[in-house]
């Protein structure tokens, strides 16, 4: 293993250049096995785990889902906070930012860009969940190429451009997770739901903080600094990848659903009173969805 670690990081070196010598020896980063291994393992489970499933009864996970997206929650509020007091101690440029310019806060940077990076192994679990609760409508392309990409990505971005301009995308990335683990929490318990209305509008913050992404990286190859122009370019192509994935989420989720219910409604199979449905095969539906779901 240690021989082939070394092959490993001897063709990065040359593919790349020479790693940042500010995280040599941290956590998970010295060597790119066992994040890729990581990858391998989390595909893995993707593919057998619903199989797993098949023929078992889907578990609850209630109460650990509270736990799970209420510590993901503060953990994203806690690197959100960071960052944006990194970058204004570090007087940051918006327009461009190189990794060695920003002093003591450049560090403070690379700390909390490390638990981000971290964070994405932790998001693991999403999927995880997923696959005990026997959801698998929700183990799409789009959140298996999201969640397998970006532990890798960041692996790189963490070992050759731990700070400076990497910070903009992770900064609104951890914000829009605050919002998205904390509805995801409050959806565990069944009493809330009801309450919880802004779901799509997570979908749309994720799609704005792309092409924010997309403005602020291009920012940097308009007017360049030292912050190496290869990254930059990746980060466009990716964030790219994403508004397309994400925007065809968006319109099979939300804009498909809407015009579902308008045919229906002009189709008579539905009638409305007051905001609440007058129809016997309609409180049927409820009736027995109510009696399936477990929790």
């Amino acid at each position: 293993m240690e021989l082939l670690d070394k092959t490993i990081n001897s063709y990065f070196d040359i593919w790349l250049g020479p790693r940042d010598p500010r995280v040599k020896g941290w956590f998970l980063l010295e060597n790119y096995t066992p994040t890729f291994i990581f990858s391998v393992l989390y595909l893995l489970i993707v593919w057998l785990g619903p199989k797993y499933m098949r023929n078992r009864r889907p578990f609850s996970c209630r109460g650990i889902l509270v736990v799970y997206n209420l510590g993901l929650t503060l953990l994203s509020l806690y690197m959100f906070y960071e960052l944006v007091t990194g970058v204004w101690e570090g007087g940051y440029n918006f327009f461009c930012q190189d990794t060695h310019s920003g002093g003591e806060a450049d560090m403070k940077i690379i700390r909390v860009l490390w638990w981000y990076y971290f964070s994405k192994l932790i998001e693991f679990m999403d999927t995880f969940f997923f696959i005990l609760r026997k959801n698998n409508h929700q183990i799409t392309v789009l959140h298996v190429y999201h969640h397998a990409t970006m532990l890798n990505i960041w692996w790189f971005v963490m070992n050759w451009v731990p700070c400076g301009h990497s910070y903009f995308g992770a900064t609104l990335n951890s914000f829009i997770h605050v919002l998205m683990y904390s509805y995801y929490g409050l959806s565990a318990v069944p009493a809330m739901r009801p309450y919880l209305w802004w779901k799509k509008y997570i979908t749309q913050g994720q799609l704005i903080q792309f092409v924010l992404t997309i403005f602020q990286t291009s920012c940097g190859v308009v007017w360049p600094c030292a912050f190496p122009q290869g990254w930059l370019y990746f980060q466009i192509f990716y964030m790219i990848s994403l508004i397309i994935l994400f925007t065809n989420f968006y319109i099979q989720t939300y804009n498909k659903k809407a015009s579902s219910r308008r045919k229906e409604y002009q189709n008579g199979s539905t009638a409305t009173v007051n905001g609440y449905t007058n129809s016997f095969s309609s409180l049927e539906n409820n009736v027995k969805q109510r009696k399936q779901r477990k929790d």
